[in-house]
């Protein structure tokens, strides 16, 4: 079984930068991991995700070239790095992990944890 939890969320002011965790329990290593958001009133989103080796990144259009994603797997943990913040990216990030490669569809995705929540003030 695998539980992930996330960390790193928080207010911050436009144009700032945070930096999300996932602490995955279990054997994640040769999962490949993802970031998703959902914003109130609207559907999870695809925002970032990466293959088990960290070699193979995707991002959805709207954060990229502002957000990075990476892993470390001897700490079974996975990074979000979000710069240039903008109050669109108000949301609540859930990391997942899917033994099916890197998705961008959640359906894909077996676990999930439990979210944490990011304000971003204009």
């Amino acid at each position: 079984q695998v539980q992930l939890v996330e960390s790193g969320g928080g207010l911050v002011q436009a144009g700032g930068s945070l930096r999300l965790s996932c602490a995955a329990s279990g054997r994640t290593s040769r999962y490949a991991m993802g970031w998703f958001r959902q914003a109130p009133g609207k559907e999870r989103e695809f925002v970032a995700t990466i293959n088990w080796s960290g070699g193979r990144t995707a991002y959805a259009d709207s954060v990229k070239g502002r957000s990075t994603i990476s892993r470390d797997n001897a700490k079974n943990t996975v990074y979000l790095q979000m710069n240039s913040l903008k109050p669109d990216d108000t949301a609540v990030y859930y990391c997942a992990a899917t033994d099916a490669g890197p998705q961008i569809v959640p359906g894909f995705y077996q676990y999930w944890g439990q979210g944490t929540q990011v304000i971003v003030s204009s």
